[in-house]
């Protein structure tokens, strides 16, 4: 063969492997694979490999669907200029299904980021396994899971849910750090609605099993949830410049874009919390007046809303956020919420990304739905998550840290670095009103004015809960000024920057999943 028939060769693969057929996503309300790359890509960093992979299965008419890439586009590429893996299944092409070769390529997307140290990003639109490769496509499914586990805290691992993702698909962003859904468009689910009804004769849709709403809301699988892959993938790139390439770099910082935001004290702070201890009032505005402008990236927004976890800059440094939300079942922490703590804690862990608490907590939910459901063994995993974090871990106690709740987001016991409190903290078993009806229970039944000395007591009985007494025993290192939050501490996490702790050596730990 000539050159210019080898050439004529290479031209008609690449156009094979590049047919958008954009029209049929374009009629979905969809993007296609590669203008999905585009957008979140920088423009013309994108560096494909394995274009022209073929499945090697003729069964069951797979000879007829042959095509070049087989069903996914797989390189890297640049955000930001810092550099990124990539593969996004195109669902015009065989429906995305993953064969053999399809998840070669994934693998290998994989197997390159983790020998050089970098993030990858896995853009899933496809209908599950391809039936016609019976177990070598479940083998495709096995080979790709073993890869991100062997990847995970070793490098970020992010999913973007832009189209169906079943059954055992559903698996792969199950296993990511992060998980991206578009309203509407994307769905995650492990048995769809005619299945459920064949089995069970229930009656559900798509959306309402397994929807960007659905996951993002109710089943916590989904971080993040958009109305349009615009924006979505506006966020993916926003997520990316707060997280380290790898577990051995720290998060990038960002010195010098908010050095006017509230260098001075801040007396906002002051007028925050309300003098009505059992009102509520919303974390965010503390959240929002203690880091730099408009840099607090909430993460699983929806979903267990009684708590508040995010990324945040503190001084151009990258925070991982974790405070209990008054204004949402009082901030208690329950089973859900647990969850929500639990994983972010090991994410920012694993990527050296510092803690920092904001505690209003009146203790773990009560109830026989919370006991019968697990509540010791999810809220357990809150405490197993902090204590074997070894980051930099600071607690500021705002008004009240009671019962289990504060063991778990306070105590120096189980290995914060600083525990600080504003004037208003108050650390218990649990409050007063509760404590005094136990300690005080024949007196007050005894009394001619049982709800008078109730009153009395429980009013005694605060004294004793006051941050004061507990900075006595050194449960507290220091109490500040609300005014000086800020500056106090970008001055402590300053002084733990080079917090190095040795770990006990063991296989691994078995944490209460």
């Amino acid at each position: 063969m000539s050159i210019k028939e080898n050439l004529k060769k290479l031209e008609e693969k690449i156009k094979e492997a590049e047919d958008l057929k954009s029209e049929i996503q374009h009629q979905k309300g969809k993007l296609t694979a590669r203008e999905r790359i585009a957008l979140l890509l920088d423009e013309g960093s994108f560096v494909e490999f394995d274009p022209f992979v073929e499945s090697r299965f003729s069964q069951f008419g797979m000879d007829k669907k042959k095509l070049a890439g087989d069903g996914v586009i797989v390189g890297f590429g640049k955000i930001d200029s810092r550099q990124v893996y990539i593969y996004s299944q195109d669902f015009t092409k065989i429906g995305g299904s993953l064969g053999e070769m399809h998840a070669k390529k994934i693998v290998n997307v994989i197997d390159l980021a983790l020998k050089t140290g970098t993030p990858v990003i896995g853009i899933i639109d496809s209908g599950g396994a391809r039936i016609q490769e019976g177990v070598a496509s479940l083998d495709g499914y096995g080979s790709i899971f073993q890869k991100m586990i062997k990847a995970s805290g070793v490098i970020p691992q992010i999913a973007v849910i832009v189209g169906p993702s079943a059954g055992g698909a559903s698996y792969s962003p199950g296993l990511a750090d992060f998980v991206f859904m578009v309203d509407k468009i994307g769905q995650m689910y492990i048995t769809g609605p005619e299945v459920i009804k064949s089995v069970t004769g229930e009656e559900t849709s798509f959306e309402a099993l397994g929807g960007a709403e659905t996951h993002s809301r109710t089943s916590g699988c989904s971080h993040f949830k958009f109305n349009s892959e615009e924006n979505c993938f506006l966020e993916v790139r926003r997520l990316f410049s707060y997280l380290p390439q790898n577990n051995l770099e720290d998060p990038p910082t960002k010195k010098g874009l908010f050095s006017d935001f509230f260098e001075k004290e801040n007396l906002e702070l002051l007028n925050i919390i309300p003098e009505e201890e059992k009102k509520g009032y919303d974390i965010q505005q503390v959240i929002n007046e203690v880091f730099d402008k408009n840099s607090f990236l909430e993460i699983h927004k929806d979903f267990a809303q009684n708590v508040v976890v995010g990324l945040a800059l503190l001084q151009g440094q990258v925070l991982g956020v974790v405070a209990p939300q008054p204004k949402v079942l009082a901030g208690v922490l329950d089973i859900d919420s647990s969850d929500k703590i639990a994983r972010f804690v090991r994410f920012c862990d694993a990527f050296n990304i510092s803690l920092l608490n904001l505690v209003d907590v009146p203790g773990y939910l009560p109830g026989t739905d919370q006991e019968q459901g697990g509540i010791i063994r999810h809220g357990a995993k809150v405490l197993y998550a902090f204590s074997e974090a070894s980051v930099p871990k600071v607690s500021l106690i705002l008004r009240k840290a009671f019962g289990g709740a504060y063991i778990a987001l306070c105590s120096k016991h189980l290995g914060y670095d600083k525990v600080i409190a504003w004037p208003s903290a108050q650390l218990a078993v649990m409050g007063a009103e509760q404590a005094v009806k136990i300690i005080y229970r024949k007196e007050i039944t005894a009394a001619k004015d049982s709800k008078k000395t109730e009153a009395e007591k429980a009013e005694e009985f605060k004294k004793t809960l006051s941050c004061f007494e507990a900075a006595k025993l050194g449960q507290v290192d220091t109490i500040i000024n609300p005014k000086d939050t800020r500056k106090v501490l970008v001055e402590i996490f300053s002084s733990l920057k080079n917090k190095r702790e040795a770990k006990a050596p063991r296989k691994h730990g078995n944490i209460p999943l």
